[in-house]
């Protein structure tokens, strides 16, 4: 039968898929042919080859364009996951023949304290590893990793990851924990109380994350919880640097900000972390990795085991700051 496996194998070309991607990506005949220096007439007969090897019509023409249907949806993923994977061979290839034992390809959060601490120590077990960092929103680098670009995603194992089509496809593992941590200047009235309850947080000038943002989300409800009307927020900035600046140049301000990333600030002079109870927990932090792959490579692994392992250094560190 020609849409067998057997058939795919001989009849179609790394050409081919390059085609479906090409197709998917600029939405024509015309455009995709052009990106790809081939003719209209060349094009649409690798696109009939390729329906043929399976057997099914996987693209819709319009005169708006083509768009591949469900079934189009399905073969363009695994094209776009092969052709990643032909790439990261070829990266490794040259890794090794340098004299790297291999390559890991992180996506991760734009500031993460694990993720710098747990490359070092990975390096001093693998000193002849090499790895490609590539920051960015967690959504957008899971397509990436889904794409075959990168081997695994650290970030919050959120509700709505977890609950998303994507999950099918993807491999989450639980890391760290985190919680909300409050910050603010060494000269603040508060960064010599032992205890607090969020009740004596509830009139000072605060600089929070945006609405839309988890931490933001439990910082509201801190005081929810406790019965209080959560304070509006002096200054909305994302960044936890940003926090951090203001906090050491404005002695009246309280910041809201994640763990994992109150520790690099913590390691520079002129901030404090307040302990305040009872304790408002975020999304655990993880890796993502591909479902489609047997198991996690043993570079991702290691790496993983290496998160774990600095997230347990920082929570026995953090029991020193959260006494003083």
């Amino acid at each position: 039968m020609k849409s067998s496996p057997d058939y795919l194998v001989r009849r179609l070309r790394l050409r081919h898929l390059e085609l479906l991607v090409a197709l998917v990506d600029a939405g024509t005949l015309r455009a995709a042919a052009t990106r790809l220096h081939l003719s209209q007439p060349a094009l649409s007969k690798m696109l009939g080859e390729i329906e043929t090897g399976f057997g099914v019509r996987l693209f819709e023409r319009s005169s708006q364009g083509v768009m591949p249907n469900a079934l189009g949806q399905a073969v363009v993923y695994r094209a776009r996951v092969m052709l990643g994977e032909l790439a990261r061979g070829k990266d490794e290839v040259d890794a090794l023949r340098t004299g790297a034992s291999g390559v890991l390809r992180v996506g991760t959060l734009s500031v993460t304290s694990a993720v710098p601490k747990a490359i070092v120590h990975l390096r001093r077990g693998l000193p002849a590893a090499r790895v490609q960092i590539l920051e960015g929103r967690v959504r957008e680098l899971i397509q990436r990793l889904l794409d075959g670009e990168l081997d695994c995603v650290f970030g919050a194992i959120t509700p709505e990851l977890l609950t998303s089509d994507l999950l099918p496809q993807l491999r989450p593992e639980v890391l760290l924990d985190d919680e909300l941590c409050v910050l603010c200047g060494a000269d603040h009235p508060l960064g010599r109380r032992r205890r607090l309850q969020w009740a004596d947080l509830r009139t000072f000038a605060w600089v929070t994350p945006p609405k839309d943002t988890l931490v933001r989300q439990a910082f509201m409800t801190a005081f929810l919880n406790g019965g209080l009307e959560p304070p509006e927020p002096a200054i909305e900035v994302l960044s936890s640097v940003s926090v951090g600046s203001l906090l050491r140049m404005d002695s009246t301000l309280l910041g809201a900000v994640r763990f994992e990333h109150a520790q690099d600030e913590l390691s520079r002079a002129g901030v404090r972390r307040l302990t305040v109870t009872p304790a408002v927990p975020l999304p655990s932090l993880g890796l993502y990795t591909r479902r489609a792959t047997e198991s996690p490579t043993p570079l991702v692994q290691a790496f993983a085991a290496a998160i774990r392992r600095v997230g347990a250094r920082a929570r026995l560190a953090d029991a020193g700051i959260g006494a003083g």
